[in-house]
C-alpha cells in the first residue's frame, strides 16, 4: 500500500469520526445507519453493547428521549487527539472525548473518555465496526 493510500483512508476515517461527532450532537438518527457496518458493535461506557446499526439507532434514541444528548439538549462532543493506524481494509484509531455542556448555561466539562474505534473498508467507504467508548 502507498502511503498516498494510507494518508487518504486515514483522512476519510478522521472525517467518518468527525462526522459521527457531528451526527450525535446535531444529525437525525438514521443519520447514523450509512456510517456503520451490518454487524457494528457500539460498547458504551459501564458496558452496555448494542450490535448492529438498528440497535445502535434504538440506544440513541433513548439517550435522546432522556435529553442527554443530542439536538436540543444544550450538550456537544468534542474530539481531539486522535491517533489512526491503517491496515489494508481494516484500521484502528484512538481519540480522546469531551462532553460538554453549552448553550445557556454555564459551559462545564459533563465527562471525558476514550474511544477505541475499529474500521472496515468497503465499497461503500470506510465504515465503523467497533466503537469502544470509556470514562476516563
Amino acid at each position: 500500500m502507498t502511503m498516498e493510500t494510507d494518508v487518504g483512508a486515514e483522512l476519510a476515517i478522521r472525517n467518518l469520526i468527525a462526522r459521527m461527532a457531528h451526527t450525535v450532537d446535531r444529525g437525525a438518527v438514521e443519520d447514523y445507519a450509512p456510517m456503520l457496518a451490518p454487524d457494528t458493535r457500539w460498547i458504551m461506557p459501564g458496558g452496555d453493547i448494542a450490535v448492529g446499526p438498528e440497535a445502535i439507532m434504538e440506544g440513541v434514541r433513548g439517550r435522546r428521549a432522556a435529553g442527554s444528548a443530542g439536538p436540543g439538549s444544550a450538550t456537544r462532543h468534542i474530539i481531539t487527539t486522535t491517533m489512526v493506524e491503517v491496515d489494508g481494509d481494516t484500521a484502528r484509531s484512538w481519540s480522546y472525548w469531551i462532553y460538554v455542556r453549552t448553550g445557556t448555561q454555564d459551559p462545564a466539562i459533563l465527562l471525558t473518555g476514550l474511544y477505541t474505534d475499529t474500521f472496515r473498508r468497503t465499497e461503500a467507504g470506510w465504515l465503523f465496526a467497533e466503537r469502544i467508548s470509556t470514562l476516563e
